[in-house]
């Protein structure tokens, strides 16, 4: 056999080799394309699984919230519209925020106001239910407005609106409640007090205070993802 020949049977010899080697890459490759198509498939989808490290960081997000809300109590006898708003907005605006950043799904705000509402049952049923209240109406508003969190401005919306809904809930409740026991503007008294324009004040500030508090949270939750602090 000539050298010819020989170098000719080596290069078809070579050929041979690497088309096996694209053959057994080809399937590899055809799978990470899969997976990565199947994945960003999931994310854009609006109702998605929630996986435990979801549900342990809105637990653990709530469990903060709740301890610097520690101090409710001594307020919640005061006899002024709004004061447990005030003392709780910045903290049930702020939190949340950073929670449905974290967790771009629908359900996030009603797992929070279910974990920071449950010890509230045994203290004030009504306040527990009248959170998860709030909180399914959020998520209604924000999967109609902007189909789920994966706008910023979905988390805000969401923060901002939450502990202001409370106001007329507990208005409507208080109004309700003792129409039945005879004792009908007892309660609706001293929960708005004396002044009806201070009703209003409190309202629009509790609004403020929980949007400036929702605006901190999303900010927070961003320089987070930054540094790396959060992930996806």
């Amino acid at each position: 056999m000539s050298e010819q020949e020989k170098n000719i049977e080596e290069l078809i010899a070579d050929l041979d080799s690497n088309q096996k080697v694209e053959i057994k890459e080809e399937p590899k490759k055809l799978k990470k394309k899969a997976a990565k198509q199947s994945k960003v498939e999931d994310e854009n989808k609006i109702f998605q699984k929630y996986k435990i490290k979801d549900i342990v960081f809105l637990a653990i997000i709530s469990a903060i919230m709740l301890l610097t809300g520690a101090f409710m109590p001594l307020v919640s006898n005061i006899p002024i519209f709004g004061i447990i708003e005030i003392c709780l907005g910045l903290q049930f605006s702020l939190f949340p925020a950073i929670g449905m950043m974290k967790v771009r799904k629908p359900g996030a705000l009603l797992f929070m106001a279910f974990f920071s509402g449950i010890v509230l049952i045994f203290m004030n049923t009504i306040m527990f239910f009248c959170l998860l209240l709030c909180a399914l109406i959020c998520e209604v508003l924000v999967l109609v407005i902007f189909r789920g969190y994966k706008s910023n401005l979905a988390s805000w919306l969401a923060g901002t609106l939450y502990m202001p809904l409370t106001l007329p809930f507990l208005y409507v409740w208080y109004s309700f409640f003792y129409t039945f026991t005879g004792e009908e503007g007892e309660a609706v008294s001293a929960f708005i007090g004396s002044d009806p324009w201070m009703a209003v004040g409190m309202s629009v500030a509790v609004v403020c205070l929980c949007a400036l508090g929702s605006l901190g949270g999303v900010l927070i939750a961003k320089e987070l993802k930054k540094a790396g602090v959060i992930k996806k």
